[in-house]
């Protein structure tokens, strides 16, 4: 019997990651978690509040908690949040404990994709959405595509469609 892998997806807000995350774990019978809803669920509060109360610095440092616990399983698959590619702990164990797939979108995407989800806090600034999202992915395109096993592109698929071409793609 081979070993159970892991399979991280890392990607921007709205690029699918816990839709897609849950059609691949039940496909590959395989448990999923989401790092935002962990957090969620240790703190008792969501990530809104998180934010809040101890800022983005507070918020990482939970992040990273959660995903070296959480990556230190067997058989899973993890939906991260966009930002935690920021940390260098976070990358090094994403890469050294699963496959790593990054869910490409583009901007106009994840535009539509939150524009009405208040859960977001970094897009509940006074900038524009679209200027929020256009300077992360300057900042966080460079840090998934350096860690990524395998890249998909998720605009205008659903993500049944998205999880059988991960399937495909890692030969499970």
């Amino acid at each position: 019997m081979a070993e159970k892998r892991n399979i991280f997806l890392i990607g921007p807000m709205g690029a699918g990651k816990s839709t897609i995350g849950r059609e691949l774990a039940d496909r590959l019978h395989l448990e999923f978690f989401d790092s935002d809803q962990e957090i969620e669920r240790r703190t008792g509060a969501d990530i809104a509040w998180v934010f809040d109360l101890e800022g983005e610095e507070g918020f990482r440092k939970r992040e990273e908690t959660v995903i070296e616990d959480l990556s230190e399983k067997q058989g899973i698959v993890l939906a991260t949040g966009g930002g935690s590619v920021i940390s260098a702990q976070v990358r090094n164990r994403l890469s050294a404990r699963g496959i790593v797939v990054y869910l490409e979108t583009t901007i106009d995407k994840q535009v539509a994709r939150t524009q009405r989800d208040r859960r977001r806090p970094l897009l509940q600034t006074k900038e524009e959405p679209r200027t929020v999202l256009e300077n992360l992915a300057l900042e966080r395109n460079p840090l998934y595509e350096e860690i990524a096993d395998v890249v998909i592109k998720t605009d205008d698929q659903s993500a049944k469609v998205v999880a059988h071409k991960i399937i495909e793609r890692l030969d499970f």
